[in-house]
């Protein structure tokens, strides 16, 4: 099993900045990716940012030049800088492991404001 410890987010005006934090606890030696989801009302979960062990990182394109994912495959950091209004979203970390295993943490509020 892995636990998942999510910190960060809140409140911001456009253009502004966050940093979100994930820690992995328990087996986190058979942790294959880690990364951030973020899903916003009406719409469905999709990916931010990820990270495999070994260290390539994969971006989706709308936050790709804006957002930072950094740390180790076991902390993560998602560092948000440029905020736009439709980055309001729960975001959630994520980890893959043990080849079929998946876990998410409880979910982080962050709202941009106009």
């Amino acid at each position: 099993q892995v636990q998942l410890v999510e910190s960060g987010g809140g409140l911001v005006q456009a253009g502004g900045s966050l940093r979100l934090s994930c820690a992995a606890s328990g087996r986190t030696f058979s942790i294959y990716t880690m990364g951030w989801f973020r899903q916003a009302p009406g719409e469905q979960r999709e990916l931010v940012a990820r990270m495999r062990r070994g260290g390539s990182i994969t971006y989706a394109d709308s936050v790709k030049g804006r957002f930072t994912l950094s740390g180790t495959i076991d902390h993560i950091y998602l560092q948000m800088n440029s905020l736009k209004p439709e980055d309001t979203a729960v975001y959630y970390c994520n980890v893959f492991a043990n080849g079929r295993e998946e876990y998410w943490g409880q979910g982080t509020q962050v709202t941009v404001s106009s």
